[in-house]
């Protein structure tokens, strides 16, 4: 006897949902400082699927992509955990940020105009006069802002996608330690004198300038970040 057969056609998946829900898991992500505390960060599906208004399906696969990317670790039975990096890891990608981000001032005093670099003037502008200290999580994102527009002034897609994923955890690092040994005020006297060479454009003492500063970030969590050996 013969099986009737319905007449289906193929469904065509929405790729769109699984995409947007892993581009809001991985600014939730980056947006948070995920060497603030001892504890490792465990995401929920099932919360994570009421505070987005979607099913576990596309939560899931943004994850494994996220997975994928080094920003989640996915532990059978347990769940997906925010990556978290040794000490020794943290150092060498902070080397590594050196690096890329002394190239991008390098480009900048060769591509930028001047009212692009007039603004990385204008972000400290609100704290002369101001004790930094009691203002430190207002300057903490000032910071991270400054960083990331030097890397979007340099006019290098290539520079920008290779500091993508290292972001999270530099800027973490930042977040945690600007408070600490008086880092926040070298940082601000720092920031001008890079802010200086740009504007003058010189280009040597720009490229030098900014990769002494994130490497003196790198010997400030050697010597002083226990929490993560």
């Amino acid at each position: 006897m013969a099986v009737a057969r319905l007449n289906v056609q193929p469904i065509e998946v929405d790729f769109r949902l699984t995409s947007q829900t892993y581009k809001a898991l991985k600014h939730a992500i980056t947006s948070m400082n995920i060497y603030g505390g001892d504890e490792e960060i465990r995401l929920d599906e099932r919360q994570l699927s009421q505070d987005l208004g979607v099913s576990r399906t596309p939560i899931r696969e943004a994850m494994a992509r996220l997975a994928q990317e080094g920003l989640l670790r996915i532990v059978a039975r347990k769940g997906a955990f925010v990556v978290r990096k040794t000490k020794a890891e943290i150092i060498e990608m902070i080397t590594v940020w050196a690096a890329l981000e002394s190239m991008a001032a390098r480009l900048i005093t060769l591509r930028a105009g001047d009212a692009e670099i007039a603004t990385l003037r204008k972000m400290f502008a609100s704290f002369e006069g101001k004790e930094i200290k009691a203002n430190i999580d207002e300057y903490s994102d000032t910071n991270i802002r400054f960083h990331q527009t030097l890397l979007r002034l340099s006019r290098c897609d290539l520079l920008n996608e290779l500091t993508e994923n290292l972001f999270i955890h530099i800027n973490s690092i930042r977040a945690s330690t600007i408070g600490q040994d008086d880092r926040f005020n070298r940082s601000i006297i720092d920031h001008m004198h890079i802010i200086e060479a740009l504007e003058r454009r010189d280009t040597e003492l720009a490229e030098r300038l900014v990769r002494d500063h994130t490497l003196d970030l790198a010997a400030h969590v050697d010597k002083n970040v226990d929490y993560l050996s």
